[in-house]
């Protein structure tokens, strides 16, 4: 039975270790379908076009801004989920007491260092050796704890926690745009492709575009599904842990209702909920955003796992 055991968690290591690895080829897969996509669209197809004159040139003048708009958002989104912390536990963390509730600091004393299992309100993390702050998870791949922990992306090599989670979204986002332009585009010359018309340009360019189309086809409906599901997260102030680990009851207390939902995730400022960046008055007065503070319903005690 420990032998057993023991080759469950070596085989738990070596997977965390294959999921770290992994990080820099699915880098490389992202830029590699952006670079088939760019040589398709605009060398290809859409950048010879615009020279034809009269509509042809106008569709693909409009292909070709709408390609590229999409295109810096896209990259700008997903090298900030990318380059940025997902947000991990300061150094020496204490929970918030608010005294005017009557609430007590636990961790006073020398009473804490004596307990073996902390009380429900006071998380401890027994892999990082510290205080867990609300929402905020150990990932095994990371190796630490990340605030508000959604779940490790190998697509970003990063965690998706609270300072990313709404980059992370924004990338999902443009990706289904992009993906969607694409296909869209390419779908006469790959109708073409299976009919008896001709089709200019050498087999490479034809293989190029087929493949261009296939990869932006697949990307854009798995990436339709996942941001309907993340819709559903926010809609409810919840990540993908807390979705598989809260009760069955329908109460949860950080669901303020939709609107305070989703500016806790994009922020209160309208011009900026479609970029990768928050406001600096959003940053000073929601501590929300900042990954360690969350206001609840004050009536629903729910315990957090």
């Amino acid at each position: 039975m420990y032998r057993s055991g023991a080759v469950m968690a070596w085989n738990v290591f070596r997977f965390c270790t294959a999921l770290r690895g992994l990080g820099s080829i699915m880098i490389l897969l992202v830029l590699g379908v952006v670079g088939v996509s760019y040589y398709a669209v605009v060398l290809s197809i859409y950048g010879p076009a615009f020279t034809y004159g009269g509509l042809d040139s106008f569709i693909a003048l409009a292909v070709l801004i709408m390609f590229h708009a999409l295109l810096v958002m896209l990259l700008w989104s997903y090298f900030s989920v990318v380059l940025t912390d997902p947000g991990g536990v300061p150094p020496n963390y204490r929970p918030i007491v608010d005294e005017e509730r009557g609430d007590v600091d636990r961790l006073n004393g020398s009473e804490f260092s004596q307990l073996t299992t902390p009380e429900p309100r006071v998380r401890y993390c027994r892999k990082c050796n510290h205080i867990k702050p609300p929402r905020c998870h150990h990932c095994s791949v990371c190796g630490r704890c990340v605030l508000k922990m959604d779940h490790h992306c190998v697509w970003v090599v990063n965690c998706v926690g609270a300072l990313n989670y709404k980059y992370f979204l924004l990338f999902l986002f443009y990706t289904l745009l992009e993906t969607s332009l694409v296909t869209l585009s390419l779908l006469p010359y790959f109708i073409v492709f299976f009919s008896d018309g001709e089709i200019a340009g050498s087999p490479s360019t034809l293989a190029t575009t087929f493949l261009a189309f296939v990869l932006n086809l697949a990307f854009a409906l798995s990436v339709f599904g996942f941001l309907i599901m993340h819709a559903s997260l926010v809609s409810g102030n919840t990540t993908t842990i807390e979705a598989y680990e809260k009760k069955t009851s329908p109460k949860w207390r950080y669901d303020l209702g939709r609107k305070r939902n989703f500016e806790q995730v994009f922020g209160t400022v309208e011009k900026y909920w479609f970029i990768p960046a928050y406001s600096e008055e959003d940053l000073r007065r929601m501590p929300a955003l900042q990954g360690l503070e969350y206001p609840s319903k004050p009536d629903l005690e729910t315990e957090e796992s």
